[in-house]
């Protein structure tokens, strides 16, 4: 059993080391000053010279197909990348991306959105959590009845990500209450802001936020339906289970940054004459964080790897989500512990990681969700001890 990387697997994140290395962790300091006076760490021009310096790089289009100019990765490639994007606190993603469910859109739909979403030129959001629907996707209530060649759209979206910013929304809608959403009775729509939905956003702990999406009597025409009439929450699971695994990619990348803060600080910090990392207390929380730091990688890398094989990735998927997604949160408070009063401080990253990876555990599925389909998949057989090893 060989667990090291391939060649090319190995060339293409040491690339991507480079570039966040050479270009985004410079922007650092800087994003932190202006977050403590209350705005945005990176503007979207910022974000934008950053994606098509990267594209020069040959960073473009991470999980694009070729047929759309993009490198078409596979899973366990992807899962590497995002953990480089992790090590950094700027929140700067690769550009050439969609949502994976748009590449389900007629060619009509690709010229309309799809294609310009990869440009760069439009901004996406997918809008299926409400107020009363979030762990529960299927109580969703948002409506759409139909009235001749048009949907009419009722309801209200909450927490949507990129809902403030976006000039179209993938909305998941309830088209028939009778079947119910999980089967068959929910409708993907492609909506743009200019159709009448407006946006509102929402305060949260961390940096920037997400949106409430309101939907009065906006009109969307047949033509919009993503995908097939009752295919809605098929899609919106296919959707939502890419998260599964490059989340906690992305938390593996910022446990690393964090432990690695934590070790260099406690080597150079000094109490009552020498330094805090020989105190036994702060010598078991590293080793603590890196024992669990090394389980979520294998778990994480298991679960892209399962996708890349073509199998069934949902069990493995909900472990690696569970287990990174309380790994990070776990490491950030030890980190933030070792540092004292200044890790408490806006001085530093780790009282923002404090507040960010937070999310982790909610958004996605939440950990109930997880533990909710790791225990039913093993009391319903679907899946056997051991996994495919098994």
């Amino acid at each position: 059993m060989d667990f090291a990387l391939s060649d090319t697997e190995r060339a293409i994140r040491d690339t991507a080391r480079d570039f966040i290395t050479r270009e985004v962790m410079p922007l650092e300091q800087e994003l932190l000053r202006r977050e403590r006076a209350h705005r945005p760490g990176l503007e979207p021009d910022e974000l934008r010279e950053l994606q098509l310096k990267a594209r020069a790089f040959g960073f473009w289009g991470l999980a694009t197909p070729e047929a759309y100019g993009g490198m078409d990765l596979p899973a366990v490639t992807q899962s590497l990348i995002w953990t480089e994007l992790g090590r950094s606190y700027v929140p700067f993603r690769f550009g050439g991306e969609a949502d994976n469910i748009l590449f389900r859109a007629n060619e009509d739909q690709q010229r309309e959105f799809l294609i310009p979403t990869i440009e760069g030129e439009r901004r996406s959001c997918f809008a299926i959590t409400e107020p009363g629907a979030g762990s529960d996707a299927a109580n969703i209530r948002l409506s759409a009845r139909r009235d001749g060649d048009d949907w009419v759209l009722n309801g209200e979206k909450t927490f949507i990500t990129g809902g403030n910013e976006a000039d179209f929304a993938i909305v998941i809608a309830v088209t028939d209450r009778e079947k119910g959403a999980r089967n068959g009775g929910a409708t993907a729509f492609l909506v743009d802001r200019a159709m009448g939905w407006r946006s509102e956003f929402i305060q949260t702990m961390g940096e920037g936020g997400p949106a409430a999406l309101v939907f009065d009597d906006v009109r969307v025409p047949q033509r919009n339906i993503l995908g097939e009439p009752g295919q809605g929450f098929a899609l919106a699971m296919e959707w939502i289970g890419k998260g599964r695994y490059t989340i906690p990619s992305h938390a593996v990348g910022i446990a690393e940054r964090a432990l690695r803060m934590a070790i260099d600080y406690a080597t150079t910090r000094q109490t009552f004459g020498r330094p805090i990392g020989d105190n036994q207390a702060i010598q078991w929380m590293i080793a603590d964080s890196e024992t669990e730091l090394e389980a979520a990688r294998w778990l994480i890398l298991r679960a892209a790897w399962t996708v890349d094989q073509g199998m069934d990735p949902r069990h493995a998927s909900s472990m690696a989500k569970l287990y990174g997604a309380g790994m990070v949160n776990r490491v950030v408070d030890r980190v933030l512990q070792i540092h004292g009063g200044m890790g408490y401080t806006r001085e530093l990253p780790v009282e923002r990681w404090y507040r960010q990876v937070r999310l982790y555990r909610i958004f996605e599925g939440t950990d109930e969700m997880q533990r909710l389909i790791i225990a039913r998949d093993l009391l319903r057989g679907y899946t056997r001890l051991g996994g495919h090893l098994a």
